[in-house]
């Protein structure tokens, strides 16, 4: 790898915010690690090191966005059984390096999602583009997993009732028809719909829709 990593270095710094973005690294060749966390360090991201796919898999999950720069042959697990670890990791985006071309692992790999697939050596400024996109595509995921997470946290806040009235008025029953399913008054029913909106933060019965989709409930026109 060369060393042109000073003014890239400029251009990322400008594109991240605190906390840093982690850029993880798994790769058995020391050399290899030292040099990859040394460039990833002074390009303003936060390097971790791990020598071996099980020491990194055990290492405790993150919610800030990051990536993983994963070496595809390892002494214990090569790179594709751990990227089938880490699927559905849309917050942790793949990077794969090796020392040979390996145009079937490089077609599995991609397949599985992988940001990219570079062969050794490769220039500072091709391995920092891969890892932006990379962090890119991370912010995406770990925003909206965390956007996901909120809507389930005020989901569980509605008590059993309430949930019951926005899963009807949601699949497009009448405050009169859910009212006559749930052996209720329609006033009743307009105020425990009222407080699920509230709750739910939705400031109107589409944008509730909207969001019982997203939390998977059945969504309708039924009227």
């Amino acid at each position: 790898m060369d060393s042109t990593s000073a003014s890239y270095s400029s251009r990322v710094s400008q594109s991240i915010s605190e906390p840093r973005p982690t850029v993880f690294i798994v790769d058995d060749d020391v050399s290899v690690r030292e040099a990859l966390e040394a460039l990833i360090a002074a390009s303003g991201f936060l390097p971790k090191v791990f020598a071996s796919a099980e020491e990194f898999l055990s290492h405790a999950r993150q919610s800030s966005p990051s990536c993983l720069v994963l070496d595809l042959s390892l002494p214990d697990l090569n790179g594709l059984e751990v990227q089938k670890r880490l699927t559905g990791r849309v917050d942790m985006p793949i990077i794969f390096i090796t020392g040979h071309g390996d145009i079937p692992a490089t077609v599995q790999a991609m397949k599985g999602g992988a940001v990219e697939f570079l062969t050794k050596p490769f220039g500072t400024e091709v391995l920092l583009g891969a890892i932006e996109s990379a962090i890119a595509r991370s912010r995406v995921g770990t925003t909206e997993q965390m956007e996901m997470q909120l809507l389930r946290d005020r989901y569980e806040s509605l008590s059993p009732r309430e949930r019951d009235v926005m899963r009807l008025v949601v699949a497009g029953f009448l405050n009169k028809q859910v009212g006559a399913e749930l052996d209720i008054s329609e006033i009743t029913v307009k105020a425990h719909r009222g407080r699920a909106m509230r709750k739910m933060k939705a400031r109107s019965l589409a944008e509730l829709v909207r969001i019982a989709a997203r939390l998977g409930l059945p969504t309708g026109t039924r009227r």
